[in-house]
């Protein structure tokens, strides 16, 4: 059974289609990540997959009782909500110290819990929009284009702690991504999406395809470094890994 599945997905906004017919399925425990380029229709998908949006025509089933945890692109200017970090995870629902705090501390956000939300740095904000979600004990975490801003160390480091995550929460996780190179190792599926689905299989087999490299480019070397670099991290001689990137192209 499917954690989410849709069939001929349509998605117009007055007489703009913004995509046709996403046949689209993602199992429990499976890392997916959809890439595309801006205006591909990435994120009025995740809308639809969460709920959020209804599509146009087409179907879509979720599995009975779905939790999801949702991590935005950013939440706008947050200079203006007084706010701290532990009230915000709170907006969670879930309030119970002993739960907040475990999660917090996998995350490195503890000593944010007092500071105001208007005072983080993007990569600590995105950090605790990935708390919150993480609170609802998801089935499956959605992250929309979340490293968006994000230098390449902080970009790295997040995508680093999903996979950490992942492996401690045994839950599914779906990256919308406007760029390969934050595509983990321990993605499952690729999909490419431009107003359809043009090609979708492993990382290596979609970045060395005709429909993606015309979206994209032939220049992916560099953007194929970190899911590589990210597949050694966990293995036993990750140290002579650190920091190493490889810039071969895929196929």
């Amino acid at each position: 059974m499917s954690l989410i599945a849709t069939t001929g997905v349509d998605v117009r906004h007055g007489r703009n289609t913004v995509l046709t017919g996403v046949n689209f399925s993602i199992d429990k425990g499976e890392i997916v990540t959809i890439v595309g380029p801006n205006g591909s229709g990435k994120t009025s998908f995740a809308r639809v997959l969460i709920g959020a949006l209804a599509p146009s025509s087409g179907t879509v089933n979720r599995a009975a009782n779905l939790r999801v945890g949702y991590v935005p692109q950013k939440l706008g200017d947050t200079s203006l909500i007084p706010m701290t970090v532990l009230r915000f995870l709170k907006l969670s629902g879930q309030t119970d110290p002993d739960k907040i705090k475990p999660v917090m501390a996998q995350l490195g956000i503890e000593d944010l819990q007092s500071r105001q939300i208007g005072n983080l740095s993007g990569g600590e904000m995105q950090r605790v929009l990935l708390g919150q979600a993480l609170l609802c004990d998801p089935d499956i975490l959605v992250l929309d284009e979340a490293t968006q801003g994000l230098d390449q160390p902080a970009t790295a480091a997040f995508y680093r702690l999903i996979e950490e995550v992942r492996k401690s929460l045994k839950c599914a996780v779906l990256m919308i991504s406007h760029d390969l190179h934050v595509v983990m190792s321990a993605s499952d599926r690729v999909i490419c999406l431009n107003g359809h689905i043009c090609c979708e299989g492993t990382p290596t087999v979609v970045s060395a395809a005709p429909e993606y490299r015309a979206l994209f480019g032939e220049g992916t070397g560099g953007a194929l470094a970190l899911y590589r670099h990210e597949h050694d991290h966990h293995h036993d001689h990750d140290h002579h890994h650190q920091g190493h990137k490889e810039h071969d192209h895929a196929g």
